[in-house]
């Protein structure tokens, strides 16, 4: 650990999803060296033995306390924590150490009003949240760039937002009225044992929840600059989001489905983890992987543009979202430590 050429990592909250996530991704990353893994709640426990797939990466790897003088040693610091211990946190840490990347929702919303109304809790940081960096490089590349704090999107954000920002920017949708229903994989819902995520309760069913009201709406609506009516769904899966967008197009405009699929094609041209094909994406293609499959329609019967979008919740929906704006900001080539390949089968 600590070899010349890397930057000292830390990881506050490794013992979750995205944290066991970030330790996978980073194991291979030439630049980004672990030294140090807190899991409070599972502090002193070897983490190959809550997750025996870090085994081979991390044999002596110890969940530690979260400990502030500890933590200010790193260069680089995930935050995998929930929003509010996030905000706790980042204030004490964001001038010490030289990149802050926090993958809960504390710093997403420009709005600090809008907090209590989603989220529950009153944001009383503006000057801290003025500098997070939204961390979705499709579409916010270049002010990444050199960021001190990062805030990653929320999973089924980043799958809604590639589908489509691109078409609201060309002026072919109506943004007024937008449609996303979308489903995820289990995981989604962290580690901690629920009644809702049972075996029991998920296997063999399918179901809405947060009805007009899920808090990933805002931001949503934050990023594509849509109105947009939003359903989650819970699939029996671990991984996985497929976001399904509907909305009406521009007035004036007369799409074809070739012409919205081109729209998409030509705006994520250069994108190393955006793959556009006329295809319906499958979340299986993208498991394991940093990239998002999308493709779109023309419904000519009902006058409908459909954009679809396929990812993996825990990678390109956070830790590997995460990691690629970690090394956009910090410089390094953003496909570092990431692989555009999915698991198959």
């Amino acid at each position: 650990m600590g070899n010349s050429g890397t930057l000292r990592t830390g990881i506050i909250g490794a013992s979750g999803y995205t944290g066991v996530e970030l330790l996978r991704l980073l194991a291979s990353h030439p630049v980004l060296d672990v030294v140090y893994a807190t899991g409070d709640t599972q502090a002193g426990t070897l983490a190959s033995s809550l997750y025996p797939s870090l085994a081979a990466a991390y044999p002596s790897l110890v969940f530690a306390e979260y400990d502030p003088v500890q933590a200010a040693k790193c260069d680089v610091l995930f935050l995998g924590l929930p929003h509010e211990a996030s905000m706790a946190l980042v204030p004490q840490l964001i001038d010490k150490v030289r990149l802050i990347v926090d993958l809960s929702a504390a710093y997403r919303l420009v709005d600090s009003s809008q907090y209590p109304q989603w989220y529950g809790f009153t944001h009383d940081q503006p000057e801290v949240l003025k500098r997070a960096v939204y961390g979705l490089p499709e579409l916010y590349r270049s002010a990444l760039a050199g960021a001190s704090l990062i805030a990653t999107p929320g999973c089924y954000v980043t799958a809604a937002s590639l589908a489509l920002a691109p078409l609201v920017r060309a002026g072919v949708i109506d943004p007024s009225s937008v449609i996303v229903d979308a489903a995820s994989g289990v995981s989604g819902a962290g580690r901690t044992p629920k009644l809702n995520t049972h075996f029991n309760t998920v296997d063999e069913d399918f179901t809405a929840y947060g009805l007009l009201d899920h808090r990933h709406t805002p931001e949503i609506e934050q990023v594509t600059g849509a109105k947009v009516l939003f359903t989650p769904h819970l699939a029996p899966m671990n991984r996985g989001i497929l976001a399904t967008c509907y909305a009406k197009p521009a007035a004036g405009t007369k799409p074809t489905s070739q012409s919205v699929l081109a729209v998409l094609a030509k705006f994520y041209n250069s994108e190393p983890f955006v793959v556009v094909r006329p295809a319906s994406p499958s979340t299986k293609a993208t498991l394991g992987s940093n990239a998002a499959h999308l493709t779109a329609r023309f419904d000519e019967r009902t006058g409908t543009v459909m954009a679809l979008c396929a990812l993996d919740n825990l990678t390109k929906g956070a830790a590997g979202g995460a990691v690629q704006a970690a090394n956009v900001a910090l410089g390094i080539t953003e496909t570092t430590g990431l692989s555009a390949v999915g698991v198959y089968p």
